[in-house]
Formats: C-alpha cells, structure tokens, sequence
C-alpha cells in the first residue's frame, strides 16, 4: 500500500495533502483521543489508504460501525478489499456526511477521525465540513485531526470552542493531532 499511497500523493496532491502515510504512532494517538474503544458509530475523513482505518477497526467494539469517506477512486478500491463488515466506504466529500449517515442509518457520531488536508481548502470549506461534523456528533464525543502545522487552529476553535494539541515527531512529516470535545 505505500507505493501506491505514494504515487496517489504526488498525483492527486491537494486532494490527499501529502505523500507519506500517517505512521502507526500518529495512527494510535488519532484513536485514542478519539477515545474509539468506546464508540458505537464513527467516522472517518480522508481515509487515504487505510493507514488509520486499519487501527480504528482494531480499536473498535465488536458491535461498533466504521463509516469512512474518501474522495479518490484508487484508494476507495483499496479500502473496499479490507474484510470487514462493520466498515461502509463512501467514494464521495464529507461535505455530504449527513446524506451517508443518514441512508446507512447511522443516528449520530460518537467518534470522528478527520486526515483531511484542510490546509489545501479554503477556510469556507474547511468551516463547512466543521460544522457539519459537529451537527451529527453527540454531546461528550471527539473530533480528532492530523495537521503538519497549527495554521488552521483557530478555524477548529471557532467551531469547536477548546482545542488540544499533540505533537507526534514520529512521523514523516512530523504531524500534530488536534482534538476537541464536543460540549
């Protein structure tokens, strides 16, 4: 899967914001501050090739449901391969999220675990997905993002109120893990 993750970058590379995979340890700490040990229903955003999907089914309870969206096709058919049956996967923006969630009768997030490169987006798009994301997110849940910079926290503070951050330094490149908890 690297090669191809790789090659998918450099290619497509506003749409994938990178060409290097998340690394285990970025993987990890994304799950755990999205605490999916404990979720029923989580989403995934940007799932890439699956680096992180991979950890989050790991994590999740045998009865929990993994809905991720991706909007380029050659890793969409990657992720589709992964045996699974509590995982959907949406080849579409998470901008329609509600629509999704909606005809796979998931009633709400408990979890949400963003890789979307929303430094490539502008900050109206970014807010729009937000936003969406915290509408279908219950009280008490967590919205978790990998970023390379902190240029777009004030956007996630807007939306979100209080926002951590995380460094992870092992990863290429090294990456920050944004959280926050829905009120």
């Amino acid at each position: 899967m690297g090669i191809s993750f790789v090659r998918q970058g450099l290619k497509h590379l506003k749409e994938v914001g990178t060409i290097t995979r998340s690394s285990s340890f970025v993987s990890k700490m994304m799950v755990k501050k999205a605490q999916i040990k404990d979720a029923k229903f989580i989403l995934e955003l940007g799932a890439g090739d699956g680096a992180i999907t991979q950890h989050i089914l790991d994590a999740m309870q045998k009865d929990a449901r993994l809905m991720i969206f991706e909007v380029n096709p050659e890793f969409c058919k990657q992720l589709r391969k992964i045996p699974d049956n509590r995982l959907i996967v949406v080849e579409d923006t998470a901008e329609r999220l509600q629509e999704y969630m909606q005809q796979y009768q998931f009633p709400i997030a408990n979890s949400v675990v963003s890789a979307i490169p929303f430094v490539m987006l502008s900050d109206q798009e970014c807010e729009k997905i937000l936003k969406k994301c915290q509408d279908v997110m219950n009280s008490g849940s967590y919205f978790v993002q990998i970023h390379y910079s902190l240029m777009k926290k004030k956007l996630y503070q807007k939306v979100f109120g209080e926002v951590k951050v995380k460094f992870q330094p092992l990863n290429l490149p090294p990456a920050f893990i944004l959280y926050a908890q829905k009120s």
